[in-house]
C-alpha cells in the first residue's frame, strides 16, 4: 500500500524529504533541514524538542528509498508517456500537456498550442471563474433547499386555510339549500291544509245532501203505500219536493294536492333560486404570486395592504420587491373584463401584466416593462405610459371597469355608472396577460361578481 503524499512530507520544509535522518524520538527531517536548526546551538528534535546528540541521528534508508521513488513517478509524470520529453507545452484543443515532439505530430500539427507558464495561468483563471459558478449555484441550491424545507410547513398551513374556506363556503350553500327546503316543505304543508279543508266543506256538503235525499225517499215510499186517492191528493206536493231537494256540485275535480307544482324540475329550480344568492366573479387572485404585505380575502376576490409582511416562501411566482398580486387566469385572446371597487382606496394600480414580467425585481408599471395600467394616487389618475399620462376626471369614481379586448389590441378602462371612458391603450400583445393589481392602502380593491344568466338550449 502507498503511503498518502503528506506522510512523506518534512515537517520543516514541507517538501518530499531529501537524504532523510531519523532520531531517536522516531521523528525524521531532511538532512539539510536539520543540520540548518542545530546549527543555531540547539540540539533537539524540531517537532518534540526532546534532546538529542548528533551522533544518534541517523539515515532514514527505507524512508529515502520510498521518497526517491515517489520522486521519480513524479517526475515521471512531467514527461511525455510517448516521446520522454518534458511538457513544455499546451495543446489548446484538446486541452493536455504535451511535448515538443508532440506538437509536430499529426494530432497536435495544426492545433494552437501555449507555452506551459501561459497556459497554467489561463486554466488557472478559467477553472476561478468556472469555481466562482459552481460556489454560486451551490448557494442558489442552499437557498432553494431552505426554501423547500420551509414551503413544507407553509403547505400544511395553506392546506388547513383552504379546507377551512371550502367549509364556509358548501355551510353557506347548505345553508341556502335548508332554507329552500324549508319553504317548500312548508308550502306543501300549507297547500294539504287548504285541500283538506275544501274536502271537509265538500263532505259536510254531501252529508246534507245525503240526509234531505234520505227524507225525501221516506216520505214517497210512505205515499206509495197509502190508498190511491191519497196518493193522487199528495202526488203534486211530494213531486215538488223531490225536485226541490239540492244536491250540491258533483264536480270533484281540482281536490288532490298539486304534486307537479311541487315537484317538477325541482333541482333544477332550485339551482336557478340559488344563484340570486352566487355570484360569479371573473377574476380570481393568485394567492401565491402575492405580496407578503398584500392580505388576500378567502374568497381571493379582494385584497388590501398591511405593513407587517407575512411569512410567505421565497417562490418563484411571487411579486417581492412591490405590493403587487395577479389574477390566477391567463387571457391569451377574446374579449375580457371585470368590475373593481376601489371605494375609499386612494393608491392603486389596475391593468394587466405580461406572463415574463419581472417579479424579483423593482421596475415600473409600464408598456415597456410588460404591464398595461392607469394609476390613481394623490387624488390624480395617470395612465401608466411611458412617461405616464395624467388624465382628467371631474370625479372619482368608486368602481372601475377593465374589458380586455386581446385580439384587437386593446385595453380600456370606464366608469361603470355611466359608462364614461377614463382611459384607453392601443397595444400589440405578443403574449397572454394577467389582470394586474397593486395597492399600498389598507383600504381594500374588491372584484365585483357578476349575475349569472341562464340560457335553455333546446335541440
Amino acid at each position: 500500500m502507498s503511503l498518502p503524499e503528506e506522510d512523506l512530507m518534512c515537517p520543516i520544509c514541507y517538501e518530499i524529504f531529501t537524504d532523510p535522518m531519523l532520531l531517536p524520538c522516531s521523528h525524521s527531517f531532511c538532512r539539510g533541514c536539520l543540520k540548518r536548526c542545530w546549527d543555531t546551538g540547539l540540539r533537539e528534535c524540531p517537532v518534540c524538542r526532546k534532546k538529542v546528540n548528533k551522533s544518534s541521528a541517523s539515515s532514514n534508508l527505507a524512508l529515502k528509498n520510498v521518497c526517491e521513488a515517489v520522486m521519480l513517478v513524479k517526475k515521471k509524470k512531467l514527461n511525455c508517456n510517448l516521446h520522454g520529453e518534458k511538457l513544455k507545452l499546451f495543446c489548446v484543443i484538446d486541452k493536455e500537456p504535451i511535448c515538443v515532439v508532440c506538437q509536430t505530430s499529426r494530432r497536435h500539427k495544426t492545433h494552437d498550442c501555449l507555452p506551459v507558464g501561459e497556459a497554467v495561468q489561463e486554466c488557472k483563471d478559467e477553472l476561478s471563474s468556472y469555481l466562482n459558478t459552481l460556489q454560486d449555484k451551490l448557494e442558489t441550491l442552499n437557498r432553494n433547499y431552505t426554501s423547500c424545507t420551509g414551503m413544507v410547513q407553509y403547505i400544511k398551513e395553506q392546506s388547513v386555510q383552504t379546507q377551512t374556506m371550502i367549509k364556509d363556503q358548501f355551510g353557506q350553500l347548505h345553508e341556502v339549500l335548508h332554507r329552500e327546503e324549508s319553504k317548500r316543505i312548508a308550502s306543501v304543508k300549507r297547500e294539504e291544509e287548504t285541500r283538506i279543508t275544501e274536502i271537509k266543506e265538500k263532505i259536510k256538503e254531501l252529508s246534507a245532501g245525503v240526509q234531505t235525499l234520505k227524507e225525501s225517499i221516506s216520505v214517497i215510499q210512505g205515499q206509495l203505500k197509502e190508498d190511491d186517492m191519497l196518493l193522487l191528493k199528495n202526488f203534486k206536493d211530494a213531486r215538488n219536493r223531490g225536485e226541490s231537494t239540492a244536491l250540491g256540485s258533483d264536480d270533484m275535480s281540482g281536490l288532490l294536492l298539486d304534486v307537479t307544482k311541487h315537484l317538477c324540475n325541482l333541482k333544477y329550480s332550485i339551482w336557478e333560486k340559488m344563484l340570486d344568492d352566487i355570484g360569479y366573479t371573473p377574476v380570481t387572485l393568485d394567492p401565491n404570486t402575492a405580496h407578503p404585505c398584500l392580505i388576500l380575502s378567502g374568497e381571493l376576490t379582494s385584497l388590501h395592504y398591511k405593513k407587517e409582511s407575512q411569512h410567505c416562501p421565497d417562490n418563484p411566482e411571487r411579486f417581492h420587491m412591490s405590493a403587487e398580486v395577479v389574477g390566477m387566469t391567463a387571457l391569451g385572446s377574446g374579449s375580457h373584463q371585470w368590475v373593481v371597487e376601489t371605494g375609499s382606496n386612494q393608491d392603486w394600480l389596475l391593468g394587466v401584466a405580461s406572463l415574463s414580467v419581472s417579479r424579483k425585481a423593482a421596475v415600473s408599471a409600464r408598456p415597456e416593462n410588460g404591464y398595461l395600467a392607469l394609476c390613481f394616487r394623490d387624488g390624480e389618475f395617470r395612465a401608466m405610459t411611458s412617461p405616464p399620462s395624467l388624465v382628467g376626471m371631474t370625479r372619482k369614481p368608486k368602481q372601475i371597469r377593465v374589458h380586455l379586448d386581446f385580439n384587437k389590441g386593446r385595453l380600456s378602462f370606464s366608469d361603470p355608472k355611466d359608462e364614461k371612458l377614463i382611459y384607453e391603450f392601443t397595444h400589440t400583445f405578443k403574449e397572454p396577460v394577467l389582470p394586474y393589481f397593486y395597492t399600498q392602502s389598507s383600504f381594500p380593491l374588491r372584484i365585483m361578481p357578476e349575475k349569472v344568466l341562464v340560457t335553455m338550449l333546446r335541440q
